[in-house]
């Protein structure tokens, strides 16, 4: 394996350079049907949320949801990285997804018979995020299974406007279901999206020159252990990565509960009908969202990375503060644009340059701490998120989580000179 990933940039671009990675076969199937499935998750996040909110009305319930549905990321993911270097890749994804399809299955049998309860719904969230969390550093690492280094990049950025396209079109159609079918009709509907993404790994196929023997098996406990820590140790001795993953990081700690608030603002401050609330408040973020990641998939190996990286978590900042305290709907809805288009401009960015940045063996590793880094604080976000907008209000805890982001960008950007010069 090559030691280090080309990281020169092409002299000349190919035509139809904005969607050249939907060339390679295997990406094309993949890209779909992730795509049809992530519609499928943002129906039931909408609706899930507002399900919760119903049963409860307390912002508390929400942020305890959002946990169990992430707290797996905090003890799964490393060594879902270590595994992601071991075994077959598009197999542990295919068994993930399918447990995750079962579970938004039966939780739609559950809300269709009337039996739903809030501790079903917290154990539910809890089996479907570690599936997630299995999967995740897999699903990293898939992609340059699926294309050639020349169009990482490119991959990543079209992987990235799927996966915000999703956003914006879920809650659409979440607000169109929630009117016609009932709650249920969206959780059944994720349950059944599922199958795209199954379908399309089970289609995806690769040559002799992709597959590559593991170094040991991976019920040899003793090397996994060491393939951890040597993981850690790598990451550890190179600042640049380390302090990528440190952006991620914190970014998604203080400034991802803003996720879990929603149906608080729609309903309790700017007075929305809560179905549809949902729907325009998510939706909005996934424009801006979809927006960026569009803008980064025709720029495709631009330069000056790093700060794109810096000013991206900064303008994220800026916007959750104006969010938390605004009370007018068109300007919340600019502010939850503009923080969906900062938060791709700086985490899609990140995990182009950790990619770049990292050797072959090590990426399942390296990718799961990237993962750990911003899904994995997210419990820990959303529990602190949760009591303190019970306590306090939703507003202060935004704005605070606001606040410290926009601090440690600043200190950053002021003293690491090598991470602003990243191309």
């Amino acid at each position: 394996m090559a030691a280090q990933l080309e990281t020169t940039e092409p002299k000349v671009r190919r035509a139809g350079g904005m969607f050249r990675a939907l060339s390679h076969r295997n990406f094309r199937l993949f890209w779909t049907g992730a795509f049809l499935s992530n519609v499928g998750t943002w129906m039931q996040a909408v609706a899930q949320g507002l399900l919760v909110y119903q049963l409860t009305n307390s912002p508390f319930w929400l942020g305890l949801d959002a946990f169990m549905a992430t707290a797996p990321g905090l003890v799964l993911t490393l060594l879902a990285g270590v595994f992601a270097d071991l075994v077959d890749r598009r197999r542990l994804l295919l068994f993930t997804q399918i447990g995750a399809g079962l579970s938004a299955f039966t939780l739609a049998i559950l809300i269709w018979t009337g039996v739903v309860q809030i501790w079903m719904i917290l154990l539910l969230s809890f089996l479907t995020g570690c599936c997630f969390a299995i999967a995740g550093p897999s699903y990293q690492a898939f992609t340059l299974d699926l294309v050639n280094r020349e169009d990482l990049a490119n991959a990543i950025a079209l992987n990235s406007t799927q996966f915000q396209f999703s956003r914006v079109i879920g809650p659409a159609l979440a607000g169109v279901a929630l009117k016609t079918f009932g709650l249920a009709g969206c959780f059944f509907a994720n349950a059944f999206s599922f199958v795209a993404v199954i379908v399309s790994l089970k289609m995806v196929r690769f040559g002799e020159e992709k597959v590559a023997a593991p170094s040991h098996s991976v019920k040899d406990r003793r090397a996994i252990w060491q393939d951890l820590k040597e993981g850690l140790r790598y990451v550890r001795h190179r600042p640049r990565v380390f302090m990528l993953i440190m952006i991620s990081g914190i970014t998604s700690l203080f400034g991802a509960p803003y996720m879990s608030m929603i149906p608080v603002y729609a309903r309790d401050i700017l007075h929305m009908d809560p179905n549809t609330g949902n729907s325009i408040l998510m939706g909005a973020s996934g424009a801006g969202a979809l927006f960026g990641a569009l803008l980064l998939a025709y720029l495709g190996d631009f330069k000056r990375k790093g700060w794109s990286v810096l000013m991206g978590a900064f303008f994220f900042s800026l916007c959750l503060i104006g969010f938390a305290y605004s009370t007018r709907l068109l300007l919340s809805l600019a502010f939850i644009f503009g923080m969906g288009f900062a938060i791709v401009s700086c985490v899609a960015v990140i995990n182009t340059l950790l990619q770049k940045l990292v050797t072959d063996e090590m990426r399942g590793r390296v990718m799961s701490m990237f993962i750990l880094s911003f899904i994995g604080t997210m419990p820990i976000g959303n529990f602190i998120a949760g009591a303190a907008a019970t306590r306090f209000g939703a507003p202060p805890t935004l704005a605070a989580g606001g606040i410290i982001i926009a601090i440690f960008v600043l200190v950053v950007t002021l003293h690491d000179k090598r991470l602003r010069e990243l191309h």
